[in-house]
């Protein structure tokens, strides 16, 4: 359960409605830094002493000022804090919208969840935590959005498919799970023409491509 957590945030207005909606959702131990200096040497601190963090919640830009910092982004702090704190759930606050940047993060940083700076980020951010605190990962609204205009959207039954497949499930054995708990259909020719379906639309040619594009994603 989540219950200490650190805000690395340069920006004091920013940081103190973090504070709030963490209050909100009643988590009271939250620490706050200015500084990605400051974060990684309160997280190395709290390991030691046995209190570590639970959640880190981070910008992923910071401005310069006149004190010269180690690590001047929330990208190499994540790096760093998970150098010390291998479990550490991460969850990125920033203004950044580009998609190809938030893939990035997931995919290279393996961070828990993100949050677009933007109206109503503080619903958001409730949810998120939420979402990490059940140990599943939460993507923007505006990514998931993009995601389902511009590709697909997964339903029910793609998903226990897939997971079964990241299980290391044969589609032989797929084909029995599905008929010994009713679900249709569950004809080998149904599941590889859906599979298909997927991978086209994606622009796949294999199963583990179709496969690893839904771990990035959080699918599954």
């Amino acid at each position: 359960m989540i219950k200490k957590v650190l805000i690395a945030e340069d920006h004091e207005s920013a940081s103190i409605s973090v504070q709030k909606t963490l209050a909100e959702i009643g988590c009271d131990q939250a620490d706050y830094v200015y500084y990605c200096d400051d974060a990684l040497i309160r997280i190395e601190k709290a390991c030691q002493s046995n209190s570590s963090y639970d959640l880190l919640i981070t910008d992923l830009y910071f401005e310069e000022d006149h004190r010269k910092q180690q690590i001047s982004n929330g990208r190499n702090l994540i790096i760093a804090a998970r150098a010390i704190q291998p479990d550490l759930k991460v969850l990125v606050f920033s203004a950044e919208g580009r998609s190809v940047v938030v893939e990035k993060l997931f995919g290279e940083c393996d961070i828990d969840g993100y949050v677009r700076k933007a109206r109503g980020d503080a619903k958001e951010l409730m949810k998120a935590i939420h979402q990490i605190d059940n140990n599943q990962r939460y993507f923007p609204i505006q990514f998931t959005q993009e995601l389902k205009q511009n590709n697909h959207e997964f339903t029910e039954y793609d998903m226990t498919i897939i997971s079964l497949m990241v299980q290391g499930k044969r589609q032989k054995e797929i084909s029995e799970y599905l008929r010994d708990n009713n679900i249709t259909p569950s004809g080998l020719s149904s599941i590889e023409k859906r599979l298909n379906y997927i991978k086209d639309v994606f622009g796949f040619s294999t199963n583990e491509q179709l496969i690893a594009h839904c771990v990035k994603i959080g699918v599954v």
